[in-house]
């Protein structure tokens, strides 16, 4: 199997090492692991691309680049420079440093990447880390991620469909924030939302007097829905989500033609 991995936190993140053993697991001896990963970090960016800009692509390495650019730039630089005549099997993103799970999965560059693989249609799977106090300060905080991982991933593409037409499926792993030894399954669960959470802004002052505004980010310990992605990874439990780039909602779609006619 030919692998192509990237990432939101840079080439240089820890979480990206874990996914190296997780993506040489899955390929194996006789296949092969690509990396284009953005030369700094880029979390938070989702699936933005540099469509008005230029980016500088540096080789780092064996099969190893880094480029100037978002986790989507990097799979479009993969998959048609760098790959162009030898195209991955699968795409792999992560593994990011803290979840990816309920609303944070619409701002995840780490899902950003996954997304434009299967734009492309390659099957593709983000993996994201929780944290907390159990693995925050751990020496390995991705010991979950890199014990499980490989598994994970050979089960959902056992059961990813081979013909999809329209909008491909994509997938979001996110691992408890547990050691690897306490993880207790894993589980597919549907995207849930902490409504008692979310991002703002907090303001401070620079040396110079100068007022700056920080985004703050929202208490990652708050529950969603029994059942649903965070729930089930502060319970202990992977979760696995399938995703599509199709944006409609098709529960409300009659009732707005109705409303419209």
């Amino acid at each position: 199997m030919r692998i192509l991995i990237t990432n939101d936190d840079g080439i240089n993140a820890p979480g990206l090492k874990s996914l190296e053993v997780i993506a040489g697991q899955l390929a194996g001896p006789d296949g092969e692991v690509w990396t284009v990963a953005p030369a700094f970090e880029q979390s938070g960016v989702g699936h933005c691309i540099s469509y008005t800009h230029p980016m500088m692509v540096s080789k780092m390495g064996e099969r190893r680049f880094a480029t100037e650019g978002s986790p989507a730039d990097c799979v479009l630089v993969g998959l048609h420079d760098v790959m162009k005549d030898t195209p991955p099997d699968l795409v792999l993103s992560g593994v990011n440093r803290g979840n990816n799970s309920a609303e944070n999965a619409l701002y995840s560059g780490t899902l950003g990447g996954a997304m434009e693989a299967a734009l492309q249609g390659v099957p593709a799977i983000a993996l994201s880390q929780y944290l907390g106090p159990l693995n925050y300060e751990a020496e390995d905080p991705f010991e979950a991620a890199t014990a499980h991982g490989a598994d994970v991933v050979r089960r959902i593409l056992a059961s990813d469909p081979a013909d999809q037409p329209g909008y491909r499926l994509f997938y979001n792993v996110n691992f408890p924030p547990v050691p690897a030894a306490d993880v207790k399954g894993i589980k597919a669960a549907p995207q849930g939302k902490r409504d008692a959470t979310g991002f703002s802004v907090e303001p401070h002052k620079s040396p110079s007097g100068r007022r700056f505004l920080w985004i703050k980010g929202g208490d990652q310990r708050a529950q969603t829905a029994p059942g649903t992605d965070a729930n089930v990874n502060l319970d202990g439990y992977i979760s696995v989500t399938p995703m599509r780039a199709d944006l409609t909602d098709r529960d409300h779609l009659s009732r707005l033609e109705d409303a419209l006619r």
